[in-house]
Parts: structure tokens; C-alpha cells; sequence
């Protein structure tokens, strides 16, 4: 019962806080944020020092070096915050925005205004600036945000979050515009996917499981990715050492995120002339390879099995495939992948657009690497998830992914007949 009254009187908060900051204008939201950025720099010691306390938990429970990853806040880590923010500040503000005004035969004039989504609630894993990117989005697009991070990084969230708070605070906003569920109880999930009447939208981070049951259980829309199985087809038209570039860095750059390579594709016309030098570069980095048929009669490596074509390794492995033609790839990922990203290598203009048009993901690329797929780098300035959904939002969520629209009319005293 305490836990219950617990989120309910958070989630009233926050919906009480969200008319607050829903009609601030973009200098006070914009001067919320540049505090932030001075009381982050200020503050770095105590951050770094309460995420110590996060990690050395972490590493006694023996998470997984990718987790741990997702979970270190250092001085890098606080620039990359900054710089996040400082891009959001930079952002037009879309609040207020309006669209399509025209004039009907009536006489009325119709269009659409941008307006906040109203209270976000956010359910995540591991990563600390979650926090303060969700946050800093929230707060730019005029939105509430209610944060309810994993145990595992309660120290680091409560750190991070102390900070934002004094920066709304000394804006003159009410703190209550970004809250974290405290508790590490498991069933304040429970509780928050049922508070229908003050949260407007779900965002899940994390594992499949936990979206899988978020969107299972919640009585709130969700904006959701359940994993990130990424794909890059090389085809027989082809620059090989931009496919060798572009290969490495989508599966090596960072093993432990979502848009990292997870399955290798590549046209049988150039597996011998591909493959033994992807293998070398993959081997030396120590990548665990798994390969079809066709691919184990030219590496030495493990057989791949249905299961790995459906599995988001998040690790140092990678599955690999040769395929007929771009027809068989394109089918391949639609019919195994999970709509994050794709990528292919080609040089012939037709191919790429077959590409474009064909594959059903929330981005999808030519001649380019898995790993841009991602707010900052699309010029979100931070992304609050990742959607693969078709509804309200596809691919990284920036600040127009938290806005909705509503109807204005403006009118000289007509009336309908």
C-alpha cells in the first residue's frame, strides 16, 4: 500500500508540473538547461564518485563487461551530457509551432499547433545519462518526465538527478518536471504502467524482457524498441575496402549498444574475395564468428544456427551469411531482423534504392555504418529511445518525437449552416 501511495502522489506531481512547464517560454526552458550544464561541470567529482559506488556494486553481482560499459559515468561521459545539452539548447523549440494554416471555403482558417505530450514516463536499464538526456529533452519540449531507472545505477541517478533539479529550480521551475521513482522495489513498474489518468506515454530502455513486459502490462501507450538486430549486405558492386572500413566499425566500435552489427550479409559473387579479410580483422579483435553453409567452407569458424539469426548479441560475435543476391538479402532482414537498422554496401544507384525502398526499418543507410543510427548524430542533439514502431514515432526520438498536434481554427464570426 505505501509503494502504491508512493507513485500515485509522484505521478500527480508530475502531472501538476507538466501544466508548469508546458507554458514556459523557450528562454526559461532554455535557461533550466544552461544551468544544468554549469551545476553538471561543478558536480562532476560527486557524479563520478556516486557512479564508483553503482560499479562497485555491479562488478560484485558479476554484470557483464558490456553492462558495466552502459553503466560508467567519467569525465568523458559528463562532456558527452554537456555537449548533448548544449545541443538541445541550440534546437529551435517546436512548442507553439504551427502548420498548414489555410483558409477553407467557409471562410475559417485551419492549421496545427505543436504541443507537449504532457507527462513521459521513462523505464531504463544501465545507462546513467539517460537521465540527463531524457531529462534535458523533456524539459526543451515542454514535458513532464517521470524517470524510473534500474537499481543497478540508483546512485548515479540520484546524483544526476540532484543536479537537474537545481538547475529548474534556480530557472524558477518547479523541480517536480523531471522525477525519479526512488524505490528500487521491482513493483513500482507495476504500479507506474497503471497510472493512465496522469501518465501520458510510456518509454521503455533496456532488455527485450523487461519492453516485452512493460508492453504486455501497461495501460499507457509505448513508444518501444524490443532489440536492435542490425544487419549490412555487401553486394558484388562494390568498394571492398570501404565495406572492410564500414563492417569493422559497425560491429567493433561498441559491442554493448543497439546499433551495433549483429548479422553480416554478403553476395556470393565476392565472399572469397570479402570474407578472409573481414575474418582477419574480426579475429584480431577477438569477434566470435558464426556462418552459414556456404561460409564455413571458407573460415574456420562456428556454424551459425537459426537462433542466431534472431539473436541481438550485444557482445564480440557476429553471424555471417552469403547470399544470392540483394533480393535474398532484403528478405532475409525483413523476415529476421527487428526494424532498427540496415545497411548496404554498393556502388550501383539502382541496388541502393532497391534498398531504401524495400527494407522495413526505422533507418536504413547506403555506404555507411550501422552505428550512426542515433539522435545525436541524426542532429537530435540526444534521443530519448529508439522507436521501431510505425506509431506515433519511428527511429531515434528527439524533441519532435515528444510532441503531438491539435487542430486551432481561427474564425471571423462564422457559423455552420
Amino acid at each position: 500500500m505505501e509503494l502504491q501511495k508512493y507513485i500515485l502522489k509522484t505521478c500527480k506531481d508530475s502531472k501538476i508540473a507538466s501544466s508548469v512547464i508546458s507554458y514556459a517560454d523557450t528562454n526559461q526552458k532554455n535557461q533550466a538547461l544552461k544551468n544544468i550544464i554549469k551545476i553538471f561541470d561543478k558536480e562532476a567529482d560527486f557524479l563520478i564518485s556516486e557512479n564508483q559506488r553503482d560499479l562497485i556494486v555491479s562488478k560484485k553481482k558479476g554484470l557483464s563487461d558490456a553492462l558495466i560499459d552502459r553503466l560508467k559515468v567519467d569525465k568523458n561521459t559528463i562532456k558527452s551530457m554537456i555537449q548533448s545539452i548544449k545541443e538541445i539548447i541550440d534546437l529551435p523549440d517546436p512548442i507553439g509551432s504551427i502548420d498548414g494554416m489555410k483558409y477553407l471555403p467557409s471562410g475559417i482558417k485551419l492549421g496545427k499547433m505543436t504541443t507537449p505530450l504532457g507527462v513521459v514516463g521513462i523505464i531504463y536499464e544501465s545507462r546513467p545519462n539517460v537521465t540527463s538526456d531524457a531529462s534535458s529533452l523533456c524539459i526543451k519540449s515542454g514535458n513532464a518526465v517521470l524517470l524510473r531507472g534500474g537499481s543497478e545505477a540508483i546512485h548515479s541517478n540520484k546524483a544526476i538527478l540532484f543536479c537537474i533539479q537545481e538547475g529548474l529550480k534556480q530557472a524558477d521551475l518547479d523541480q517536480n518536471i523531471v522525477q525519479l521513482i526512488t524505490t528500487t522495489n521491482r513493483d513500482a513498474v507495476g504500479e507506474m504502467l497503471k497510472m493512465s489518468k496522469y501518465i501520458d506515454i510510456i518509454i521503455p530502455r533496456g532488455g527485450k524482457g523487461l519492453i516485452q513486459r512493460i508492453n504486455r502490462n501497461s495501460t499507457i501507450p509505448v513508444i518501444k524498441h524490443l532489440d536492435g538486430i542490425c544487419h549490412l549486405y555487401v553486394d558484388d558492386n562494390y568498394d571492398k575496402q570501404m565495406a572492410l572500413k564500414i563492417a569493422d566499425n559497425a560491429k567493433t566500435r561498441r559491442y554493448g549498444v543497439c546499433n551495433a552489427l549483429e548479422t553480416l550479409l554478403v553476395h556470393q559473387n565476392i565472399a572469397t574475395d570479402f570474407l578472409p579479410d573481414i575474418y582477419k580483422i574480426y579475429k584480431a579483435k577477438n569477434v566470435q564468428m558464426r556462418g552459414c553453409k556456404q561460409t564455413l567452407s571458407m573460415l574456420d569458424i562456428k556454424k551459425a544456427t537459426n537462433e542466431d539469426w534472431v539473436t541481438e548479441y550485444l557482445a564480440a560475435i557476429i553471424s555471417i551469411k552469403i547470399v544470392k543476391n540483394i533480393d535474398e538479402a532484403i528478405w532475409h532482414i525483413n523476415k529476421y531482423g527487428s526494424h532498427h537498422t540496415d545497411s548496404i554496401i554498393t556502388n550501383s544507384y539502382q541496388k541502393s534504392n532497391d534498398f531504401l525502398r524495400k527494407v522495413d526499418s526505422s533507418s536504413v543507410m547506403v555506404n555507411a555504418s550501422t552505428a550512426f543510427a542515433d539522435g545525436f548524430e541524426y542532429g537530435l542533439g540526444a534521443e530519448i529511445g529508439i522507436s521501431t514502431d510505425k506509431l506515433h514515432v519511428r527511429g531515434p526520438v528527439g524533441l519532435k518525437g515528444l510532441t503531438c498536434q491539435k487542430y486551432i481554427v481561427l474564425g471571423e464570426g462564422q457559423i455552420r449552416s
